[in-house]
C-alpha cells in the first residue's frame, strides 16, 4: 500500500458482552440472526456468569493503543459482532479523513469462519458508506499473520517460564498441547488454511522456545460448537486422555489461537478442561494469554508497516 492520504490502521476482532445479561442480543449478532434453542443461550450465559465478564474487548484496546505507539498513526478497533462494531467504525474513520486503511484481524490463523467474515463486514460497512453518499477509504486486507516471528516469541515468552514452574510443581517434564478454536470439518474440508496454519503457529512456538525445552507436544481443537455437523478435531478432551495412557499425571496447554483472555481460555480452559483433568487424575496447567504483550504489539505493528510501505 503505498498510495497518497491519510493512513491508519483498522484492527477487527469477534467482540462480546459486556455481562450475561446481553448474551442473547450477542448471540443473535454472531448467528446473523438465526434463533438458537434457550438451552444454548442459557449455557452461554451460565458460563459468562461463572467468569464475571469477558476483558477480551478492554484487551484488544490496549493492543491497539499500543500499536499506535509503536506506528505513529492512527489505530482504530472494530468488532463484528459487539460494540464497536465496525459497521460504526469504518465510517467515523473516513468522517476522520483516512484514505488507506491496512486492516489486521486479531485472530492470526485464517478461516473463513472468522478472518472470512471480518472482512465482509468491513466490505459491508464500505458499501454501506458509499450507497448513502458517504466517505470510504480503499483498504488492504491481511489474510493472516499466523507465521510472524514476533507472534511466535511473543507466545514462547508466554510458554517457557510457566511450563518450567509447572515442571516444577509437578517434579516431572510436563507434555504441552497447543490449541485453537475447532471449526466445521466442512470448513476445512472445502480448502480453508486455518487448520494447517494453526499448526505452523505452534511449530513455531516450539522452535523459538527450543526443542529441548518442549519436546513433547500436541495439536488439539478446542470450543467445538454444539450444532452445525462435526468440528475439527482431535479435542482437547481426547488428547489428554491419549496422554494420561503414556502414563502422564499433569499436562500444560497453551492457546496459539487466542491473542487474550476471553470465555473459551477462562471458561473453556481454566473451568472446563481444569474441571475435566482433575476427574480424570490429570492436573493441568496452561500459559499466560498475551493480552497486553509487547512483542504482540511489535508483530501487530509489523505487519501493518510492511503493508503500508
Amino acid at each position: 500500500m503505498n498510495q497518497g492520504g491519510k493512513a491508519a490502521v483498522l484492527l477487527v476482532a469477534h467482540g462480546t458482552p459486556e455481562n450475561a445479561d446481553d448474551i442473547p442480543c450477542f448471540l443473535h449478532a454472531v448467528t446473523g440472526g438465526r434463533e438458537l434453542p434457550q438451552a444454548v443461550i442459557d449455557e452461554v450465559q451460565h458460563r459468562y456468569a461463572l467468569i464475571g465478564r469477558s476483558p477480551l474487548l478492554d484487551f484488544s484496546r490496549k493492543q491497539a493503543e499500543a500499536v499506535q505507539r509503536e506506528l505513529g498513526l492512527p489505530v482504530y478497533l472494530g468488532m463484528r459482532n459487539w460494540t464497536p462494531y465496525i459497521r460504526e467504525v469504518a465510517p467515523q474513520m473516513a468522517v476522520d479523513g483516512v484514505a488507506r486503511a491496512v486492516v489486521i484481524c486479531l485472530a492470526p490463523q485464517n478461516s473463513r469462519t472468522s478472518v472470512g467474515l471480518y472482512r465482509k463486514a468491513v466490505a459491508d460497512a464500505q458499501a454501506a458508506a458509499a450507497l448513502n453518499g458517504g466517505k470510504i477509504f480503499t483498504t488492504d486486507f491481511v489474510e493472516s499473520w499466523h507465521d510472524h516471528p514476533l507472534l511466535a516469541a511473543a507466545f514462547a515468552e508466554k510458554l517457557e517460564p510457566g511450563w518450567k514452574r509447572a515442571c516444577r510443581e509437578a517434579g516431572s517434564d510436563l507434555p504441552v498441547i497447543f490449541t485453537a478454536h475447532s471449526v466445521p470439518e466442512r470448513t476445512i474440508a472445502a480448502g480453508d488454511p486455518y487448520e494447517r496454519q494453526a499448526r505452523e503457529t505452534a511449530a513455531l512456538v516450539v522452535a523459538k522456545v527450543g526443542g529441548p525445552v518442549v519436546h513433547n507436544w500436541r495439536f488439539a481443537f478446542q470450543s467445538q460448537g454444539m450444532s452445525g455437523g462435526p468440528w475439527l478435531g482431535p479435542t482437547v478432551e481426547e488428547t489428554m486422555l491419549a496422554l494420561k495412557q503414556e502414563g502422564h499425571k499433569g499436562i500444560f496447554l497453551q492457546p496459539v489461537g487466542f491473542l487474550c483472555d476471553h470465555v473459551e481460555v477462562l471458561y473453556d480452559i481454566d473451568i472446563a478442561f481444569r474441571q475435566f483433568a482433575q476427574a480424570n487424575g490429570l492436573k493441568l496447567w496452561r500459559a499466560e494469554s498475551l493480552n497486553d504483550s509487547p512483542l504482540l504489539a511489535a508483530a501487530l505493528a509489523g505487519v501493518a508497516r510492511k503493508r503500508i510501505g
